[in-house]
């Protein structure tokens, strides 16, 4: 199955706790770190609830 890079952009500070958890989910905690994950609609869905947080990189 395909893969797809994401990358946090922004701090989860004063962000609401289902936020903080989407980011925690997809396994970011650090700005400007990039995680490889599966290609699936539920990470697609979760990296689209938090656009200003993660986004995914070529």
């Amino acid at each position: 199955m395909a893969t797809i890079k994401i990358k946090q952009i922004g701090s989860p500070i004063r962000r609401p706790e289902g936020q903080r958890k989407i980011l925690i989910g997809l396994g970011l905690n650090k700005m400007n770190k990039i995680v490889e994950r599966q290609d699936t609609p539920e990470v697609r869905g979760a990296v689209a609830k938090i656009p200003h947080l993660a986004q995914i990189v070529d």
